[in-house]
């Protein structure tokens, strides 16, 4: 502790010093809060302000933890409930899924994984839910203030003060100037890492330059007020690691900033037309300019969790088994970030194995050409970020492009966004989309995301959606649990993660992309206020199914077989055939979520009916507090008769070629005359044939047959454009 904070707090001192100004206005609740611990412990009220909001936005979520376990506020980190890291969730079916990446996420059955790599996926994901758990701040703040552990979690008042507390003994000297602080700032973040320590001051400090007003969940309005002449950090900041920067290689360029407005990338609703199919196509106008690549820094290695060897690292898999980084012959690569935000290139293993190596190998592929991009995948880890190196180093394992921590926003890129990662368990999909992992948990260890966590993956998304011309909206931007089915059998299998917590509103918000109401609207998009909003759920207690989460805010509606809310869920028959929908937090079978478009079906008092799976669903929509708003875009009618939907769009069978025909499954679902849906692309069938170690080994086959993307239920799904009429 310094030495001026312990003078003041063993005298009992609670004033500020002398530099540090009086309150000046009659602060009520969490702003008074904040004022008062400011002035008790000589931060900057500005420094409290900003470094709360980087963590909570102020809230205090009902005592319960961050999904990096983190309470409060002021987000001290305390270790994970018991229950919480021994168990991954269930199922609607009630089977237990460890990890976000078990199943085949590769979800290519052309090439299904083997039962060893199997085994080895349910081994690494074990061992990842034992892994040591995060640094702990709460108990020292506690310490600091003389107050229990156990009222640092409920009391948010407590709460400021021991973040007050904790942030004034990590500055060398008292100072009432905002940019003296940014180095107690950096050791806040609770890494050891100080490129990643840094980039979360420096986030800190843009906060205080833009300022920030919310009403919190206390009720009460806080304020930061912008501090736009804020001088650069001085005196005890973190330095930046000074290893020379890495160059981009020349097989993975990685070009300039994020565009300044989402606006330039049209949406389904301007251009129906199909976009150009398959993972290895290069289409005009998508390149962006190599001359404007940023300069990333070359990543800190000795990033918290990663082991000090490579021995025992798989262990419980193959000795065999062991990784490299790039294939022979390829240049290494470094991490795709825009230059605002401080990525580190944690790379993914490419590594043969087993009998058939030029068949097995792990755990992603690598492309010898350009790809098209389409979509990018938002999931949670439903585990620590401390396991993260030892997974996805294991060639057995599976993979994804990036992982975002959630204590400080810190990300990490494991495969080149060039590069196919396993992850979205639909192969199509995959060969189309980008995955980013979020640390976390769906429902367990609690119900909220770090503003840090949001403000990183947002910059993130933005700058990919930039370079790869990935409209900004839910049909190109998708939740793991918005992935559709490849065939019948592996539709009540696939993820539901990030699930109704994750804040759509706000992440969209964060991207200069909110969803407003359009005039003369031909159909809806969700929008219910998640502050607000607190629909029921159950599941959140593993050994307790049925039992009611705790109240909070979501991004989701329920939707009824008719207009009630008495009135049963409607049913998916291809999730749980024969079975009712459930409340719990982990069947999506019933709801719809913020950002989606859907097709009106009917309307009755404060009630909307929109056309879900195949039938009418009903979702309370008062006019007086909607939870929904007029969109206008593209949509799709039957010609005549039922028609098929797919989980994938395949080319026709006489287009293959040079590679093995795939045939294409309709699933469950049917669209009957007289149902409407939104269209969110348009597509040609193409199918990325990768059966082979070596890129150069590998077949693309395009068709004709051309496939519109439409938000079918809570998932998007595909119907041949030959069997309905484009309309809106």
């Amino acid at each position: 502790m310094q030495l001026w904070l312990a003078v003041v707090l063993a005298a009992g001192v609670l004033t500020a010093p002398a530099d540090v100004p009086p309150l000046t206005a009659p602060d009520v609740g969490r702003q008074a809060e904040f004022a008062a611990a400011a002035r008790e412990y000589g931060v900057p009220e500005s420094v409290l302000l900003a470094v709360a909001y980087l963590e909570s936005r102020w809230d205090a979520n009902g005592g319960r933890p961050s999904t990096a376990g983190g309470y409060g506020p002021m987000h001290l980190v305390d270790a994970f409930p018991g229950d919480v890291r021994a168990h991954g969730h269930a199922s609607a079916h009630g089977e237990t899924i460890i990890g976000d990446a078990l199943g085949d996420p590769r979800g290519d059955d052309a090439r299904p994984m083997s039962t060893s790599v199997t085994e080895a996926l349910s081994r690494s994901a074990l061992r990842t839910s034992a892994a040591a758990p995060p640094r702990t701040t709460l108990p020292e703040a506690g310490r600091l203030i003389g107050v229990e552990p156990a009222r640092l979690r409920t009391d948010p008042a407590a709460n400021i003060r021991a973040g007050a507390a904790l942030l004034a003994s990590y500055q060398e000297r008292p100072s009432a100037e905002p940019a003296d602080w940014h180095g107690a700032v950096a050791r806040y973040a609770g890494t050891d890492d100080p490129v990643a320590s840094r980039a979360f001051a420096d986030e800190v400090f843009s906060v205080m330059r833009e300022g920030a007003q919310r009403r919190t969940d206390d009720g009460h309005l806080v304020r930061l007020d912008p501090v736009p002449d804020l001088p650069a950090a001085r005196g005890g900041a973190t330095p930046v690691d000074a290893r020379p920067s890495a160059t981009a290689s020349p097989a993975n360029p990685h070009p300039g900033p994020a565009a300044s407005s989402a606006a330039q990338h049209p949406g389904p609703a301007t251009s129906p037309a199909p976009r150009n199919p398959g993972p290895a196509t290069s289409p005009a106008g998508r390149q962006p300019d190599p001359a404007a690549s940023p300069a990333d820094r070359e990543p800190d290695t000795g990033i918290e969790g990663w082991p000090d060897d490579e021995a025992g690292l798989l262990a419980g898999a193959d000795a065999e088994a062991l990784w490299e980084t790039t294939p022979k012959g390829q240049p290494s690569t470094q991490a795709e970030c825009p230059s605002s935000l401080t990525c580190e290139w944690m790379p993914a293993a490419y590594k043969r194995f087993g009998k058939k190596k030029d068949r097995d190998y792990g755990n992603h592929d690598h492309l010898a050409r350009k790809r098209s991009v389409d979509y990018i995948v938002i999931h949670d880890t439903e585990g620590t970020y401390q396991g993260i190196p030892s997974l996805i180093r294991n060639p057995k394992y599976v993979s994804w492009h990036y992982t975002i921590r959630s204590r400080d926003g810190h990300v990490a890129q494991h495969v080149p966004t060039n590069d196919i990662a396993w992850h979205a368990g639909n192969w199509d999909v995959n060969t189309r989309s980008i995955g980013i992992e979020h640390e976390g948990y769906l429902a367990k260890g609690g119900a909220w995301y770090t503003e840090a966590m949001y403000r990183s993956s947002a910059r993130l998304v933005r700058y990919l959606a930039a370079k790869y011309d990935i409209p900004l909206d839910r049909a190109h931007i998708l939740g793991h649990d918005n992935v559709p089915g490849t065939t019948p059998q592996t539709v009540a299998g696939m993820h539901e993660d990030p699930g109704p917590y994750w804040d759509w509103e706000h992440y969209f918000e964060l991207m200069n992309k909110p969803f407003k109401a359009a005039k003369n609207g031909d159909s809806i998009i969700i929008r219910p206020s998640y502050a607000s909003h607190r629909p029921r759920f159950t599941g959140c207690v593993a050994t307790k199914p049925a039992q009611a989460c705790p109240a909070h805010g979501a991004s989701t509606v329920w939707l009824h077989k008719a207009p009630s809310q008495s009135a049963p869920l409607v049913t998916d028959l291809g999730k749980h055939p024969g079975k009712p929908s459930t409340y719990s937090v982990y069947d999506h079978s019933a709801r719809a979520s913020t950002g989606q478009r859907y097709a009106v079906a009917d309307r009755q008092g404060d009630w909307t009916a929109i056309w879900y799976l195949g039938q009418k669903a009903w979702f309370h929509n008062p006019a007086s507090n909607p939870t929904a708003i007029p969109a206008r875009g593209p949509m799709v009618t039957p010609l005549s008769g039922e028609v098929k939907v797919y989980g994938r769009a395949y080319p026709e069978k006489s287009a293959y070629k040079s590679a093995a025909y795939q045939p294409l499954t309709p699933l469950k679902y049917k669209i009957a005359p007289g149902q409407t849906y939104t269209v969110g692309d348009t597509v040609t069938g193409s199918y990325y044939a990768a059966n082979a170690y070596s890129p150069a080994k590998h077949v693309t086959t395009t068709g004709k047959t051309r496939y519109h993307q439409i938000q079918l239920g809570h998932r998007v799904m595909f119907v041949m454009a030959k069997d309905v009429r484009l309309i809106g």
